[in-house]
């Protein structure tokens, strides 16, 4: 698996960000028994920076927490049956599926711990989990797919022990 992370903004935790990332997405993958090897693309930028993407690509000028851009298209959320038959979703160099790309708002994660009454490692995973369902097709438009998704993003945390403490 490779993790291409970039901390555009400096971003400092007390906790080693990087294997946390690694250990949310790994235990994202096997949860979902992803059958592949990916490639994921972790960005740690801060509010003018998401702002400016969130605009850019989505028309909306505003900061944001968390932003998910899946490279796979899927008929029904975490179904990668489709994915060996398209090469155009592998890297022709590593072989790894491309699944995406993940940008975090590191003042965001910040205030939004503050808010839940959760460590900001807590909300740094959780967004990352957030993310990789996002990557893996999945949605919250609605009630019911936000009740997949919020049960699928506990689970994940559970395994990792990672709670709301």
């Amino acid at each position: 698996m490779t993790i291409l992370l970039e901390n555009e903004c400096d971003a400092k935790f007390d906790f080693d960000y990087e294997k946390v990332a690694r250990d949310v997405i790994n235990t994202s993958m096997d949860h979902l028994k992803f059958p592949f090897e990916a490639e994921i693309s972790v960005t740690l930028t801060d509010n003018d920076g998401i702002q400016s993407i969130n605009n850019e690509f989505r028309n909306i000028d505003a900061p944001t927490d968390v932003l998910s851009f899946p490279m796979i298209e899927y008929d029904t959320p975490g179904d990668f049956s489709g994915i060996e038959a398209n090469d155009d979703l592998f890297n022709p160099e590593t072989g790894e599926v491309i699944l995406g790309d993940i940008v975090l708002n590191v003042p965001r994660i910040y205030s939004q711990a503050e808010e839940y009454g959760h460590s900001i490692l807590r909300e740094y995973a959780f967004l990352i989990a957030h993310s990789m369902l996002h990557l893996f097709g999945f949605d919250h438009m609605t009630e019911a797919e936000a009740k997949v998704m919020e049960e699928k993003q506990r689970e994940i945390l559970d395994i990792l022990k990672i709670s709301r403490e």
